[in-house]
């Protein structure tokens, strides 16, 4: 230690009296030519100082200034300029490659490369023998460190004298163990859970303050949403006093004007109604046809803080809220509600999904809760006033008939009682579930159960002989029974001219009733639209009908049904959009394949996968389309006659993408077993033949995208790992990422990357974003995440705290995103919501709604060096 000390205090003594570095030289070391920096490559930023890493979260951003020699081909950054270090042959670089004296790959395009003095003969070597004594050699050692040390300072003055640029040196001398050079603007490395991710700079971007900041111009506007909540919700669909048919899906109510407006099925057109936060769960229309009550279910945020359910009344012509009711006192979500209608919708009634479901009563107009009590602990389906009656309440669901009288608190918020009477079954057979109910003009009361009975529910005299608290109370008994359905009844609907309407489960039959229930007229609905979820008759004689199976019927009794919206029933993940026409395809858990077109607004085709599909993509020619399922099994079909041309199995994992390349002659599948499968293919897509395989990621892949020529692959992982692969050389790994850091990619749907590491939020765990895409103009990259949000970023977003538009309406994981093939339409699929969202693009200064409130994506801190 005192000998080191001795050599640094030299060293400093002769900085003080501004020694030359000539003088600093020791016998057999050559000097440094006389200007020790050197210019930075054409094409790279000007230097600059790098900033410090804050390691507190899961996701940062650093710019780096490292990279290491070694081998041709085997680093993963740029080499080092030929000759800028000598380290003695056989140590260890800094970047991990064992270096030689005297020999070094070519460094990148432009870069300069320090002349290198011929070595003198007498040039002490490290594992030569020499003539110093044993006693002196560490002291020569300390020595040449001393001076690799000093020669350091000397550099760092010449290089504030000239304006503080870091010059492109090497940070030790020709007897230092380090030999990395600091390239100033190479890449940019971001950290997911603490695993760094390094991303090369294009040669073209010098700066990346030049890089476009802010929001995009482009703004989405939600188009159509394809699908209905009939799967498992009820209380889901009514008809307004303007002919509107409203419904529900994910967290959006949906009013849709089967005639009339532009697009879609019949001229119809929609509107939306995008207040809530999470899924809606159920409507009730106030007896003024304008007014609409929806609740939600609760929820989390994005940071894990729980949302709590609420109910919205909205008014369906403006689609304003006008009152938002409960705030805080529901539980889990809210499971029923409806409007009072004796005093003109004065009241509201709402019954949560707690475990004791509590049953609450409202002020419409003031949103203050006038009486609440504990309903049952069973689940409760329906719930409705009399509407000859407020103070009459009648709630139906597992194995159960309530009759509530309610009174008081008219003006006193929570100071109304609730008193409960059971219905008693008798001599019935008391069914598992009572779905749905609907009063009679006369006052009687029509149950639809589990045992496909419709049973008659009337008052009856109090009985003397049992007592309750009180005296005598009245009780509700049944009076009449009809078999009317094999299997459940799930809907019971009065019409204006007094009959009733039913709905069947398993037999999916729609029956007529007359007075004393007495059939008039059925129909039976197709197999593959579902049973019957939801009945609402519409103008005229018009009857619509909801479907099990996330489909809204339209016809009547007479001529049949046909379908005006349709959708998936179960998690959606394939995408993938048309290269000429504005149509889309999807597929997913329910194993449906569904091609649909965005200008009708109507499904084209469907056909059953009897697998899962997980992901799609056309044929540049559009004639065929290839889908990849969950065993590893892949498809081709064609588009028109829904044929299936090819069938090939790639081992026995899911596969997660699968990519054509832009000329169409390769299709490239990737696989979670980490194999990347390349195909050839013929001119009309019909044919394949195995080509080759794309191996070395250490994780399943997630995406991939072609290079424009056709000739190159880029690739993400599960260990977030990005590859480059050379497919029309052999299908080789490109183990130097550096070189491809200029290639074009004919898509951009890889979520790793230097063009889109801005949209990545701060503290990801890296799941937090399911899919990407670039639009074709390359103007936009739309970002689908975890939390149910489509975002909207300008491209390349290769900045930090990159702000975006961000849109809401998906109730569950947003699981892909796609550019139509004019930029026209966005589309965005829903995971457990079954939804299929279509947005329009609308460009900067374009009619149509004020754009979504920006967002900005939390920082990632900059960074950069020359990558592992």
């Amino acid at each position: 230690m005192e000998l080191v000390k001795a050599a640094l205090a030299e060293a400093l003594r002769l900085l003080r009296l501004q020694v030359p570095p000539s003088s600093l030289q020791v016998s057999g070391t050559p000097a440094p030519p006389g200007d020790s920096s050197f210019a930075a490559p054409p094409g790279l930023p000007p230097t600059c100082t790098p900033s410090l890493v804050s390691r507190g979260t899961q996701t940062e951003t650093e710019v780096e200034f490292k990279t290491s020699p070694g081998p041709p081909g085997l680093s993963n950054g740029p080499p080092a300029p030929q000759g800028a270090s000598e380290e003695p042959s056989g140590t260890q670089s800094e970047g991990g490659g064992s270096s030689s004296s005297g020999a070094g790959s070519p460094g990148p395009p432009g870069i300069l490369r320090p002349l290198q003095p011929p070595q003198r003969a007498d040039t002490p070597r490290r594992n030569s023998s020499s003539s110093s004594s044993p006693s002196e050699r560490p002291r020569q050692k300390l020595s040449r460190k001393a001076i690799s040390s000093a020669n350091l300072l000397v550099r760092s003055g010449s290089t504030e004298s000239r304006g503080g640029k870091d010059p492109l040196s090497s940070p030790g001398g020709p007897g230092s163990r380090r030999s990395n050079y600091n390239l100033e603007g190479i890449s940019v490395k971001m950290f997911l859970r603490g695993r760094p991710i390094t991303m090369y700079i294009p040669s073209g971007i010098r700066s990346l303050e030049e890089l476009p900041s802010g929001p995009p111009p482009e703004t989405l506007c939600l188009d159509w949403v394809y699908g209905y909540r009939g799967r498992d919700s009820r209380s889901n669909l009514f008809v307004l006093r303007s002919g509107e048919v409203v419904y529900f899906i994910a967290c959006v109510v949906v009013l849709y004007r089967p005639g009339g407006g532009p697009g879609g099925p019949g001229g119809g057109g929609q509107r939306h109604y995008r207040g809530h936060t999470d899924c809606v769960r159920c409507l009730a229309v106030h007896p003024d046809g304008v007014r609409v009550a929806s609740g939600q279910t609760a929820g989390v945020d994005k940071d894990g803080k729980p949302l709590q359910p609420v109910v919205h009344i909205w008014d369906s012509e403006t689609l304003l809220k006008l009152q938002e009711i409960g705030l805080g006192a529901f539980e889990r979500g809210v499971g029923a509600l409806a409007f009072s209608a004796a005093d003109q919708g004065a009241f509201l009634c709402v019954v949560d999904d707690s475990n004791e479901h509590m049953l609450s009563v409202w002020d419409c107009s003031r949103g203050v809760k006038l009486a609440e009590i504990k309903s049952t602990n069973d689940s409760v389906l329906a719930v409705g006033f009399n509407p000859r009656d407020s103070s009459c309440i009648v709630t139906s669901g597992k194995s159960h008939v309530h009759f509530w009288n309610w009174s008081g608190g008219v003006g006193v918020p929570g100071n109304g009682t609730l008193t409960r009477k059971q219905g008693v079954f008798g001599k019935y057979k008391k069914p598992k579930f009572i779905p749905c109910f609907v009063f009679l003009p006369d006052g009687d009361i029509l149950t639809g159960d589990s045992e496909g009975n419709i049973l008659t529910w009337g008052r009856s005299a109090s009985d003397s002989k049992t007592p309750g608290r009180g005296g005598a109370k009245e009780t509700y008994g049944i009076v009449a029974q009809a078999h009317a359905h094999e299997g459940s009844i799930f809907a019971l609907c009065l019409q204006r001219d007094g009959t009733v309407l039913s709905g069947g489960g398993r037999d999916r039959r729609l029956v007529q009733w007359g007075p004393g229930l007495v059939a008039l007229q059925e129909a039976e609905i197709p197999e593959h639209f579902g049973a019957v979820r939801a009945i609402a008759e519409g103008l005229g004689s018009e009857l619509l009908v909801g479907t099990t199976k996330n489909a809204l019927l339209r016809g009547d009794l007479a001529q049949g049904f046909s379908p005006v919206i349709q959708g998936h029933t179960d998690e959606l993940w394939g995408l993938c959009t048309h290269p000429s026409q504005n149509r889309f395809l999807t597929c997913g858990h329910d194993r449906q394949l569904c091609l649909w077109d965005g200008e009708s607004h109507a499904l084209a085709w469907s056909i059953d996968l009897k697998e899962t599909g997980l992901c799609a993509d056309f044929h540049p020619s559009g004639a065929v389309v290839a889908v990849g399922l969950n065993t590893g099994r892949w498809l081709v079909l064609d588009t028109e006659t829904r044929e299936i041309v090819s069938d090939v199995i790639d081992g026995n994992e899911q596969l997660s993408v699968v990519r054509y390349s832009p000329d169409g002659l390769y299709l490239a599948i990737g696989s979670h077993d980490n194999v990347i499968y390349i195909y050839s293919v013929s001119s009309d897509g019909a044919k394949s033949s195995r080509f080759g395989r794309c191996m070395g990621h250490s994780s399943f892949i997630t995406h991939l995208d072609w290079s424009k020529d056709g000739n190159f692959i880029m690739s993400n992982s599960g260990d977030y790992e990005i590859l480059y692969w050379d497919v029309a050389g052999g299908c080789k790994q490109l183990k130097n990422r550096y070189e491809s850091r200029d290639r074009e990619w004919a898509t951009y749907t890889c979520v790793l990357g230097f063009h889109v590491y801005g949209v990545w939020p701060d503290g990801s765990d890296g799941t937090d974003i399911n899919s990407l895409c670039r639009s074709h103009n390359e103007r936009v990259v739309a970002v689908a995440d975890d939390f149910c949000k489509v975002h909207l970023f300008q491209y390349p977003c290769a900045r930090a705290k990159a702000p975006s538009r961000m849109y809401g309406g998906h109730g569950s994981h947003v699981t892909s995103v796609r550019f139509t093939h004019d930029d026209s339409h966005l589309v965005s699929l829903g995971g457990k919501d079954a939804s299929i969202f279509q947005w329009r693009v609308l460009g900067a200064g374009g009619a149509g709604p004020a754009p979504a409130t920006p967002s900005r994506t939390p920082s990632l801190s900059p960074a950069s060096s020359l990558d592992v």
